[in-house]
């Protein structure tokens, strides 16, 4: 965390066969609000594109449109970008985060 604070997440994923989407949520020591996904898998199977509602970073008491990118690069490596959507339309990365598994 900025000012080297730690924070602890907590991400759930799963796939809902009658809607054959993924749902999921979201949670952090740092913040108040629980995202909660809705979001499908690229053809590939390679990308899973997580869309969600949450407080806008850009004005106080505004509700806005994000979006979680999560790129599988192979089995011990993934990579997740969240994205916001802006005023005039378009999608906006603010964080990107790359997970490696520890063997």
């Amino acid at each position: 965390m900025p000012g080297g604070g730690a924070m602890t997440t907590l991400m759930t994923l799963g796939y809902d066969p009658p809607t054959k989407r993924y749902v999921g949520t979201f949670i952090g020591s740092m913040m108040t609000h629980l995202w909660v996904y809705d979001g499908a898998l690229d053809a590939a199977e390679r990308v899973l594109t997580l869309d969600t509602e949450g407080p806008s970073m850009a004005a106080a008491g505004k509700v806005t449109k994000y979006k979680d990118v999560i790129e599988f690069k192979n089995d011990d490596h993934r990579v997740l970008t969240s994205h916001t959507l802006g005023d005039d339309g378009k999608w906006r990365p603010f964080m990107t985060v790359n997970y490696r598994r520890k063997r």
